[in-house]
């Protein structure tokens, strides 16, 4: 009788194109990028980032409530979105708004949700950053960890029976892979075939819990292997890497009819929200030199403009005309009026159950009792 190890010892290797110098390195093969993608790619990871920065300031003046950025984690915003359809099905998390703002979301359509406002398409029902489109077939971010990742299975099925060319993409954290849903999703793709990508962002912390306080194994690319799934471990500050490994992915997923899964590995630069200080649970010279030597933007700048594509003057100018745009709609979603206080008890019953019809009235009865307790510009 021989028991198998529990660990080889050697790591999974991690794919890569650019070296930190943003170079190619020797020998890689790669999806080769046309200038025009290219160039969208670059302005918006650049837009991403400038967004997140103007309203995690928003919050901190106290305009809205809550916020998290994607800061560190540009590329694979970017470059994942860059690599699929329009068609394919989007289950986020809550730190992928770049692959909304690829398909087309515009800056005031993120204004409008953090503020919830009447032209939220949420209606105001959802924390910040929680965004959804049905125009843009990116499912609604709920809060609750894993949970999108057997929907998004579901999802791939459908898209199976129907002979769809598409996929179901699924992003989480490297925290998403201790729970539940996740082992569960995973043995429901390999088993029934499903074209779904599941795309785990490896940031190296899961609020405060480090991965190595989290894996035993070799990392979530493992865990993918375990379960039967063709996986992949790719450098998630390589927006090459990034582009080609979810390309590939897709063409996979979809011609033979099986789930992919891609580990990113990378850093969140950020706190993990706006309820969180990371300076208590991980050095400040850890952060910085991710900000500053391991930059996806700036490694991605310096194969751009090695191409002629870019240079800094045009960069300032984009920057600033961001920055004026995202002003400007934050200005009109904090001034819109907000969604009439009805709105809570729409959208799930046809026919609105007895005990939810009593406690509209209770509402309705409270705000007109102590009007100066409730916003004048919320009507009723």
């Amino acid at each position: 009788m021989r028991f198998l190890s529990e660990s080889t010892g050697e790591r999974i290797s991690c794919y890569r194109v650019l070296d930190d110098n943003g170079q190619t390195i020797s020998g890689s093969s790669f999806k080769e990028v046309t200038r025009e993608v290219a160039m969208k790619m670059y302005r918006d990871m650049i837009t991403l980032q400038v967004m997140d920065t103007i309203f995690y300031e928003a919050q901190r003046q106290g305009r809205i409530s809550f916020y998290l950025t994607s800061t560190g984690e540009e590329a694979i915003n970017i470059a994942s979105a860059a690599a699929l359809s329009n068609e394919d099905v989007v289950f986020p998390q809550y730190r992928e708004p770049g692959v909304l703002l690829w398909r087309g979301f515009t800056l005031q359509e993120f204004a409008n949700q953090c503020f919830g406002n009447k032209s939220d398409y949420g209606k105001g029902r959802q924390m910040p950053i929680h965004y959804g489109s049905r125009k843009y077939n990116y499912f609604t971010i709920s809060s609750p960890i894993a949970t999108q990742l057997p929907q998004a299975v579901g999802a791939a099925y459908s898209l199976k029976m129907d002979r769809k060319d598409a996929c179901a993409v699924t992003y989480f954290g490297d925290g998403g892979t201790s729970e539940g849903d996740f082992h569960a999703a995973l043995n429901f793709a390999a088993v029934t075939e499903s074209p779904v990508i599941f795309f785990c962002r490896n940031n190296g912390w899961a609020i405060s819990t480090p991965t190595e306080e989290q894996f035993r194994c070799d990392g979530a690319v493992i865990r993918g292997q375990a379960y039967g799934i063709r996986s992949i471990r790719v450098d998630g500050n390589d927006a090459l890497a990034v582009y080609s490994a979810v390309h590939l992915a897709r063409e996979m997923a979809i011609s033979e009819s099986r789930p992919i899964l891609i580990e990113a590995l990378t850093y969140r630069v950020g706190h993990h929200s706006t309820s969180d200080d990371s300076t208590k649970y991980r050095p400040a010279d850890e952060i910085n030199h991710w900000r500053t030597e391991r930059d996806p933007i700036s490694r991605y700048r310096k194969w751009i403009e090695r191409n002629g594509w870019w240079c800094d003057d045009v960069e300032s100018e984009f920057r600033s005309s961001v920055r004026k745009e995202l002003l400007q709609a934050i200005q009109v979603a904090e001034r819109a009026q907000k969604p009439q206080l009805k709105e809570l008890f729409t959208d799930v019953y046809d026919v609105l159950p007895s005990n939810l019809r009593e406690q509209e009235q209770v509402l309705y009865q409270t705000v007109e009792k102590y009007p100066g307790d409730y916003p004048s510009d919320v009507p009723i």
